[in-house]
């Protein structure tokens, strides 16, 4: 097992990094709010879980190990494949889906792109015992991903994770433009990127 990758950061792509580990690129699927803090050319460490299929070998990358946790743990419920464990990590922080889970909050799973109403039943019985209790604190890193997006380039880090979850450039100039008023109401900092990030998504599925 592949428990982590360090290196700089020598390219980044709408849904991957590609992090050079002793002269060589390895590319490592992230989730947009990880992408949204990784910068080309600067060191980075990220906890990493490789899926092995029949024709492939890809590493997904991880702000950090309760993150990667979380998203094996999601894989042992049917129906839940490293793609849609890492758009659920991608709306909702390992807290939140523990959160989701213990109190049977159908709705936060079902802002998860791919996630239906009888998807988010099943999922609440399956995970209800696996993910335990929401751990608070979290540490440095959970602290990171709770804290409000910079007040300037949230519209950019914001459209970067929706193109990066599948939707059109179009789509995310829209659901970016209709969080807009959420995101400067206060004044002062934004809201979390993962806050505006379920807004945005609870936008374009109204849409569809």
């Amino acid at each position: 097992m592949i428990a982590f990758v360090s290196g700089p950061v020598a390219a980044l792509a709408p849904d991957a990094a590609v992090i050079e580990v002793g002269g060589v690129g390895i590319a490592v699927q992230c989730t947009p709010d990880t992408l949204s803090r990784l910068r080309v050319g600067t060191d980075a460490r990220l906890a990493t879980s490789l899926v092995v299929r029949e024709d492939s070998l890809t590493l997904y990358g991880f702000a950090d190990d309760d993150e990667r946790q979380v998203f094996e743990l999601l894989q042992t419920a049917s129906g839940v494949g490293p793609r849609l464990a890492q758009a659920m990590l991608a709306v909702h922080s390992p807290d939140a889906l523990r959160l989701a889970v213990s109190t049977g909050d159908e709705k936060s799973l079902t802002a998860v792109p791919g996630i239906g109403k009888k998807g988010a039943q099943k999922l609440l019985l399956e995970l209800k015992d696996r993910l335990g209790e929401p751990l608070g604190g979290g540490g440095p890193a959970a602290a990171r991903r709770a804290g409000a997006a910079p007040a300037a380039g949230w519209r950019e880090q914001l459209h970067t994770a929706l193109t990066g979850l599948g939707y059109a450039p179009r789509e995310a100039d829209e659901a970016v433009t209709a969080v807009a008023p959420q995101a400067e109401e206060s004044g002062a900092a934004p809201p979390p990127l993962p806050q505006l990030l379920r807004a945005a998504l609870q936008t374009l599925n109204r849409a569809r």
